[in-house]
């Protein structure tokens, strides 16, 4: 991305954006091949400490 230093706010929200836009098209990430959050390890009760009690 240029240097959006000599931009104003919304002139700089604009470039970022579209570069945001252009970077999503030109390496867009591969779909996933399992389900999300399937590979997040369980969880006991005891293991999560005082937050939970």
């Amino acid at each position: 991305m240029a240097n959006t230093t000599a931009l104003s706010k919304d002139e700089r929200k604009k470039s970022k954006r579209a570069a945001r836009k252009k970077r999503k098209t030109e390496n867009p990430l591969k779909p996933r091949d399992y389900a999300r959050g399937s590979k997040k390890g369980k969880v006991k009760k005891l293991a999560r400490g005082q937050a939970k009690r």
